[in-house]
């Protein structure tokens, strides 16, 4: 079965509507690009070419955001841990560090709300509850209610610094749907 591909002719709305579980990473590759409006219920009935070309992009400049995308979706996912991006990670560090809390863990879950359902919450965490399950990556241990962790394994935490904001950014293979800017999610 040959894999789904990204098509210049898509619309924005349609990309993230068929690729919910890599909506976050899909969407800051977007803006990366220069396409910062992807957020807006204006734009997303756009395709990506229209978007572009109204933004004074080239064919080229085009491709190369549609072949970025497509690398996306080619990503595997490892649906045993949850992983933290070595990038995240350092900056988790310099939070730590900054916070006088070195050595802490992250708190990974997620609560209800959003418009999809579901929003991903990130905190310090001392020290692993008796309910958790305890991950370890990029020299970070992450603990997880065990109740949601179904529901979260497979996810890589990353974090991205850009002209439209910084911020951890979270990919998650179990999620089916995704609001239009990606913030939030459902099952």
């Amino acid at each position: 079965m040959a894999q789904e591909m990204i098509y210049r002719e898509m619309t924005i709305e349609e990309v993230f509507k068929r690729f919910p579980s890599k909506s976050q990473k899909l969407a800051q590759e977007m803006t990366n690009a220069g396409l910062h409006c992807h957020g807006c219920s204006a734009s997303t009935w756009e395709t990506i070419e229209t978007g572009m070309l109204g933004h004074g992009f080239s064919d080229q400049q085009i491709n190369d955001l549609i072949g970025k995308l497509n690398q996306i979706l080619e990503e595997k996912e490892d649906l045993s841990t949850i992983t933290i991006t070595p990038r995240a990670a350092k900056k988790f560090q310099e939070i730590l560090a900054d916070e006088g809390k070195q050595g802490w863990g992250l708190r990974y879950g997620e609560k209800a709300a959003g418009c999809s359902g579901f929003e991903y919450f990130l905190d310090y965490s001392e020290k692993a509850k008796g309910d958790d399950l305890v991950f370890s990556s990029s020299g970070i241990e992450v603990h997880v209610n065990q109740k949601s962790a179904s529901r979260l394994l497979g996810s890589v935490i990353d974090y991205v610094d850009g002209l439209q904001g910084a911020g951890f950014k979270i990919t998650n293979p179990h999620v089916k749907s995704s609001c239009g800017c990606g913030t939030s999610h459902g099952y």
